[in-house]
């Protein structure tokens, strides 16, 4: 699996942050590449070009004390960047931090970070050399399946596709799901969306871009199998698969 020199440079922060001692584990795209790439997955994946984790601590941090933590973090690690806020974390609302390039002032990526939601299970990773703390990959399975439950998929197609990849490697363990779910306080939605507005669902997925040159599975076959995929744990419904398909 390709690794692009700006995901590496993501994973570089990721482990100086987690050296630094910061309170932060992290999840999202870049941690299920480093699931994928831990369990074998040779495919190439959507590059992506932001961090995402939780800051779980017993009080509540100031914009400042996060903003001087991460930047603390960088230059102990001999990284040459700079890190600002740019959004206030909130209910329902991430703290949002650019990180730029100290010498040009490029804006290169940015983190977006939680603060002390439900902290989820979490397990260690290595990517070439660089070792730091996410969430387990039934974690990041349960709060996909949670989005697509609901109309957020419309939104978030990028969560379609990351169940589609995680099919790939790791079984779909429904109670390990609902248990994950239950921990970290999410529900499942009716799917309503997900199974009946499929014709929506495909231009959604249509309109996402994959960077670069990685491959664009076709829709129906990402559809297809996420569907099978996360089976146990769709609603039962009369003739839904000749519904399905009908439309295959």
């Amino acid at each position: 699996m390709t690794i692009t020199p700006e995901e590496k440079l993501m994973y570089e922060v990721m482990r100086a942050i987690y050296e630094s001692g910061i309170p932060i584990s992290f999840k999202g795209s870049m941690v299920l590449k480093a699931f994928l790439i831990e369990a074998g997955y040779a495919e190439d994946t959507r590059h992506t070009v932001d961090i995402d984790a939780n800051w779980n601590s017993e009080s509540q941090p100031t914009e400042k004390q996060m903003t001087e933590s991460l930047q603390k973090a960088f230059d102990s690690h001999d990284i040459n960047l700079d890190v600002q806020s740019y959004r206030q974390y909130g209910e329902g609302r991430s703290a949002g931090f650019e990180i730029t390039d100290r010498t040009t002032g490029e804006l290169l990526f940015t983190m977006d970070i939680d603060v002390n939601r439900p902290a989820p299970e979490t397990k260690m990773y290595e990517v070439d050399g660089l070792r730091f703390c996410g969430a387990s990959p039934y974690s990041m399975i349960a709060d996909k399946v949670s989005v697509i439950s609901t109309d957020r998929v419309f939104r978030r197609v990028k969560d379609v596709v990351d169940l589609y990849y995680a099919s790939k490697v790791i079984p779909f363990n429904r109670a390990r799901i609902e248990y994950m779910l239950r921990n970290s306080k999410r529900h499942i939605g009716n799917f309503d969306g997900f199974l009946h507005r499929t014709e929506d669902l495909k231009h959604a997925y249509e309109k996402f871009r994959f960077t670069g040159d990685i491959e664009k599975p076709p829709f129906e076959e990402v559809y297809r199998t996420v569907r099978t995929y996360i089976r146990s744990i769709l609603p039962r419904e009369r003739d839904m698969d000749e519904c399905v398909k009908g439309f295959l």
